[in-house]
Protein backbone atom coordinates (compact mmCIF):
# COMPACT_ATOMS: atom_id res chain seq x y z
CA UNK A 1 0.00 0.00 0.00
CA UNK A 2 1.33 3.47 -0.82
CA UNK A 3 2.48 5.36 2.12
CA UNK A 4 1.82 9.09 1.10
CA UNK A 5 -1.81 8.91 2.33
CA UNK A 6 -3.47 6.30 0.61
CA UNK A 7 -7.56 6.29 0.11
CA UNK A 8 -8.55 2.87 0.34
CA UNK A 9 -12.83 1.14 -0.19
CA UNK A 10 -13.00 -1.81 1.49
CA UNK A 11 -15.27 -3.92 -0.77
CA UNK A 12 -17.61 -6.10 1.77
CA UNK A 13 -20.54 -8.29 0.43
CA UNK A 14 -21.94 -8.17 3.72
CA UNK A 15 -21.41 -6.40 6.59
CA UNK A 16 -18.82 -8.19 8.89
CA UNK A 17 -16.51 -10.02 5.80
CA UNK A 18 -14.41 -6.22 5.97
CA UNK A 19 -13.36 -7.48 9.47
CA UNK A 20 -13.46 -10.95 9.10
CA UNK A 21 -10.77 -10.43 6.16
CA UNK A 22 -8.79 -7.00 7.06
CA UNK A 23 -10.35 -5.84 10.17
CA UNK A 24 -6.47 -5.41 12.04
CA UNK A 25 -5.48 -3.82 8.80
CA UNK A 26 -8.03 -1.26 8.86
CA UNK A 27 -7.11 -0.13 12.59
CA UNK A 28 -3.67 -0.12 11.36
CA UNK A 29 -4.40 1.91 8.64
CA UNK A 30 -6.16 3.98 10.09
CA UNK A 31 -3.81 4.66 12.55
CA UNK A 32 -1.51 5.67 10.19
CA UNK A 33 -3.37 8.34 8.17
CA UNK A 34 -4.89 6.91 5.85
CA UNK A 35 -8.83 7.23 4.44
CA UNK A 36 -10.42 4.26 4.97
CA UNK A 37 -14.16 3.63 2.86
CA UNK A 38 -16.42 0.69 3.48
CA UNK A 39 -18.75 -0.22 1.22
CA UNK A 40 -21.67 -2.41 2.20
CA UNK A 41 -23.04 -4.06 -1.37
CA UNK A 42 -26.09 -6.29 0.31
CA UNK A 43 -28.91 -5.27 3.15
CA UNK A 44 -31.22 -8.11 4.86
CA UNK A 45 -34.04 -5.29 4.52
CA UNK A 46 -36.99 -6.31 3.06
CA UNK A 47 -35.21 -9.56 2.41
CA UNK A 48 -37.37 -12.92 2.83
CA UNK A 49 -36.47 -14.73 5.97
CA UNK A 50 -35.46 -11.84 8.14
CA UNK A 51 -37.91 -9.99 10.28
CA UNK A 52 -37.50 -6.24 10.21
CA UNK A 53 -36.51 -5.98 14.00
CA UNK A 54 -33.37 -7.85 12.97
CA UNK A 55 -33.15 -5.36 9.91
CA UNK A 56 -33.12 -2.67 12.31
CA UNK A 57 -30.81 -3.94 15.08
CA UNK A 58 -28.38 -5.30 12.05
CA UNK A 59 -27.94 -1.18 11.16
CA UNK A 60 -27.28 -0.28 14.48
CA UNK A 61 -24.57 -2.75 14.43
CA UNK A 62 -23.30 -1.18 11.68
CA UNK A 63 -23.39 2.27 12.65
CA UNK A 64 -20.96 0.93 15.94
CA UNK A 65 -18.83 -0.70 13.40
CA UNK A 66 -18.53 2.13 11.56
CA UNK A 67 -17.62 4.54 14.81
CA UNK A 68 -14.78 1.62 15.83
CA UNK A 69 -13.01 1.65 13.10
CA UNK A 70 -13.97 5.44 12.02
CA UNK A 71 -14.07 4.93 8.57
CA UNK A 72 -14.19 8.00 6.60
CA UNK A 73 -17.50 7.31 4.67
CA UNK A 74 -19.42 4.03 4.96
CA UNK A 75 -21.28 3.27 1.54
CA UNK A 76 -24.60 0.89 0.88
CA UNK A 77 -25.94 -0.55 -2.04
CA UNK A 78 -28.69 -1.99 -0.64
CA UNK A 79 -28.91 -5.22 -3.28
CA UNK A 80 -30.72 -7.96 -1.51
CA UNK A 81 -28.19 -10.40 0.59
CA UNK A 82 -27.87 -14.06 -0.88
CA UNK A 83 -29.66 -12.97 -4.29
CA UNK A 84 -27.15 -11.00 -6.20
CA UNK A 85 -26.77 -13.77 -8.42
CA UNK A 86 -30.61 -12.97 -9.46
CA UNK A 87 -29.40 -9.77 -10.83
CA UNK A 88 -28.23 -8.58 -14.14
CA UNK A 89 -24.66 -8.08 -14.33
CA UNK A 90 -25.12 -4.69 -15.07
CA UNK A 91 -27.04 -3.66 -12.21
CA UNK A 92 -24.75 -4.70 -9.65
CA UNK A 93 -21.59 -3.27 -11.73
CA UNK A 94 -23.49 -0.06 -11.93
CA UNK A 95 -23.73 0.34 -8.06
CA UNK A 96 -20.12 -0.66 -6.93
CA UNK A 97 -19.38 1.93 -10.26
CA UNK A 98 -20.79 4.80 -8.16
CA UNK A 99 -19.27 4.47 -4.91
CA UNK A 100 -16.01 3.56 -6.77
CA UNK A 101 -16.10 6.85 -9.08
CA UNK A 102 -17.56 9.01 -5.90
CA UNK A 103 -14.66 7.95 -3.56
CA UNK A 104 -11.75 7.78 -6.28
CA UNK A 105 -10.02 4.94 -3.97
CA UNK A 106 -6.03 4.69 -5.04
CA UNK A 107 -6.27 0.59 -3.08
CA UNK A 108 -9.31 -1.41 -3.41
CA UNK A 109 -9.68 -4.59 -1.15
CA UNK A 110 -12.24 -7.18 -2.20
CA UNK A 111 -13.37 -10.98 -1.49
CA UNK A 112 -11.69 -14.06 -2.98
CA UNK A 113 -13.53 -15.01 -6.56
CA UNK A 114 -14.06 -18.54 -5.34
CA UNK A 115 -15.61 -18.19 -1.68
CA UNK A 116 -18.44 -20.83 -1.56
CA UNK A 117 -21.17 -17.53 -1.16
CA UNK A 118 -22.08 -16.94 -4.25
CA UNK A 119 -22.15 -13.41 -3.37
CA UNK A 120 -18.63 -13.22 -2.90
CA UNK A 121 -18.02 -14.36 -6.40
CA UNK A 122 -20.95 -11.82 -7.80
CA UNK A 123 -19.44 -8.82 -5.94
CA UNK A 124 -15.34 -9.86 -7.11
CA UNK A 125 -16.61 -9.97 -10.44
CA UNK A 126 -18.71 -6.27 -10.47
CA UNK A 127 -15.62 -4.74 -8.89
CA UNK A 128 -13.17 -6.34 -11.25
CA UNK A 129 -15.20 -4.85 -14.25
CA UNK A 130 -15.47 -1.27 -12.52
CA UNK A 131 -11.81 -1.11 -11.76
CA UNK A 132 -10.90 -1.74 -15.13
CA UNK A 133 -8.22 0.94 -16.34
CA UNK A 134 -10.21 3.07 -18.26
CA UNK A 135 -13.31 3.24 -15.80
CA UNK A 136 -11.06 3.86 -12.51
CA UNK A 137 -7.30 5.31 -13.48
CA UNK A 138 -6.92 6.18 -10.02
CA UNK A 139 -6.89 2.68 -8.80
CA UNK A 140 -3.64 1.56 -8.45
CA UNK A 141 -3.95 -1.54 -6.15
CA UNK A 142 -6.33 -4.50 -5.53
CA UNK A 143 -6.46 -7.37 -3.09
CA UNK A 144 -8.67 -9.60 -2.15
CA UNK A 145 -8.92 -10.81 1.67
CA UNK A 146 -9.93 -14.13 2.83
CA UNK A 147 -12.89 -14.78 5.05
CA UNK A 148 -13.21 -16.90 7.35
CA UNK A 149 -16.44 -20.05 6.72
CA UNK A 150 -16.59 -18.81 2.93
CA UNK A 151 -12.65 -18.62 1.86
CA UNK A 152 -11.61 -22.19 3.71
CA UNK A 153 -14.45 -24.20 3.21
CA UNK A 154 -13.90 -23.95 -0.83
CA UNK A 155 -14.49 -27.31 -2.08
CA UNK A 156 -13.59 -26.74 -6.07
CA UNK A 157 -11.04 -29.50 -7.42
CA UNK A 158 -10.20 -27.25 -10.29
CA UNK A 159 -9.10 -24.14 -8.15
CA UNK A 160 -5.50 -23.93 -6.23
CA UNK A 161 -7.14 -22.16 -2.91
CA UNK A 162 -6.35 -18.79 -1.73
CA UNK A 163 -2.72 -18.27 -1.95
CA UNK A 164 -1.42 -14.94 -0.30
CA UNK A 165 1.59 -13.25 -1.50
CA UNK A 166 1.23 -10.07 1.14
CA UNK A 167 1.20 -10.11 4.39
CA UNK A 168 0.29 -6.93 7.24
CA UNK A 169 1.27 -7.27 10.62
CA UNK A 170 -1.43 -6.54 12.69
CA UNK A 171 0.31 -7.63 16.01
CA UNK A 172 -1.77 -5.19 18.82
CA UNK A 173 -4.53 -5.04 16.11
CA UNK A 174 -6.24 -8.12 16.94
CA UNK A 175 -8.19 -8.13 20.43
CA UNK A 176 -9.90 -4.88 18.81
CA UNK A 177 -10.73 -6.48 15.84
CA UNK A 178 -11.99 -9.43 17.34
CA UNK A 179 -13.98 -6.95 19.58
CA UNK A 180 -15.03 -5.40 16.58
CA UNK A 181 -16.51 -8.35 15.49
CA UNK A 182 -18.35 -9.43 18.12
CA UNK A 183 -20.51 -6.43 17.68
CA UNK A 184 -21.99 -8.31 15.12
CA UNK A 185 -24.95 -10.20 16.74
CA UNK A 186 -25.21 -14.08 15.84
CA UNK A 187 -21.86 -13.99 13.40
CA UNK A 188 -19.80 -15.53 16.01
CA UNK A 189 -20.20 -18.82 17.80
CA UNK A 190 -17.71 -21.37 19.73
CA UNK A 191 -15.31 -23.27 18.28
CA UNK A 192 -15.08 -25.45 16.31
CA UNK A 193 -17.07 -23.27 14.38
CA UNK A 194 -15.16 -21.11 11.56
CA UNK A 195 -16.24 -17.27 13.04
CA UNK A 196 -14.83 -18.07 16.60
CA UNK A 197 -12.25 -16.08 18.82
CA UNK A 198 -9.77 -19.74 18.57
CA UNK A 199 -10.30 -19.46 14.75
CA UNK A 200 -9.93 -15.80 14.36
CA UNK A 201 -6.93 -16.06 16.36
CA UNK A 202 -5.82 -19.30 15.13
CA UNK A 203 -5.66 -18.00 11.05
CA UNK A 204 -4.08 -14.91 12.70
CA UNK A 205 -1.11 -16.79 14.62
CA UNK A 206 -0.89 -19.05 10.76
CA UNK A 207 0.10 -15.77 8.56
CA UNK A 208 2.17 -14.29 11.27
CA UNK A 209 3.94 -17.20 10.99
CA UNK A 210 4.35 -17.13 6.93
CA UNK A 211 5.43 -13.43 7.75
CA UNK A 212 7.82 -13.96 10.70
CA UNK A 213 5.76 -11.78 13.32
CA UNK A 214 3.06 -12.63 16.19
CA UNK A 215 -0.03 -12.05 13.96
CA UNK A 216 -0.89 -11.24 10.65
CA UNK A 217 -3.67 -11.00 7.77
CA UNK A 218 -3.48 -12.12 4.29
CA UNK A 219 -3.88 -10.99 0.88
CA UNK A 220 -3.37 -12.06 -2.77
CA UNK A 221 -2.20 -8.62 -5.27
CA UNK A 222 -4.37 -8.84 -7.87
CA UNK A 223 -3.30 -5.83 -9.20
CA UNK A 224 -0.50 -3.39 -8.09
CA UNK A 225 1.03 -0.18 -10.27
CA UNK A 226 4.14 1.46 -8.65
Amino acid sequence: MKTSSPVVLVIAPHPDDETLGCGGSILKWKEAGAAVHWLIVTTIEGVQGFEPSRAESRNLEIDRVAELYAFDGVHHCRLPAAQLDALTKGELVGAVSSVIRDVKPDTVLVPYRNDVHSDHAAVFDAAVSATKTFRAPFVGAIYAYETLSETNFLLRPDDPGFRPNLFEDITGYLDRKIAIMGEFEGEMGDFPFPRSEECLRALATLRGSQANCRAAEAFMILKEIR
